[in-house]
């Protein structure tokens, strides 16, 4: 299991992208575009999304950040803009942190399956802290 920092953008997520990968002189970062995710009916994405970033890794020494940035008309809050993301290979122990995270939380997204992995969710707990869980067979 690992734990890792998710940051998000208003719109330029790319330009924190290569200042922090100038700042800690990482490898080259992994990004994913909104416009690279598959087509689906339930996810509407305009023009002005294409370029936005979906997803980007990060490596800085022995950890990695994960980036992207919030789909127009989604909430932002400078300060609020940070959520822990969890993975595991274990699909089990997923669905088990999830269901004790949303309780007197908030569900942002269901525990479903994803272009990225099959078994990920988007809570809030009842603190205010945002949870990203994933199971990652790899």
């Amino acid at each position: 299991m690992a734990l890792q920092t998710y940051l998000y953008f208003k719109g330029n997520c790319r330009e924190a992208i290569e200042f922090y990968s100038k700042v800690f002189e990482t490898e080259e970062p992994q990004i994913m575009l909104f416009g690279n995710m598959p087509v689906d009916d339930d996810f509407a994405r305009n023009e002005e999304m294409e370029n936005l970033i979906l997803h980007a890794e990060l490596k800085i020494k022995d950890s990695r950040i994960m980036l992207s940035d919030v789909p127009p008309g989604m909430p932002f809050v400078i300060g609020n803009n940070i959520s822990l993301f969890v993975s595991s290979r274990d699909m089990d122990e997923i669905k088990l942190f999830f269901n004790r995270l949303k309780v007197d939380g908030n569900v942002i997204m269901e525990l479903e399956e994803t272009a990225w992995s099959k078994c990920y969710g988007l809570v809030e707990d009842k603190f205010g802290v945002r949870w990203q869980l994933s199971y990652d067979k790899e």
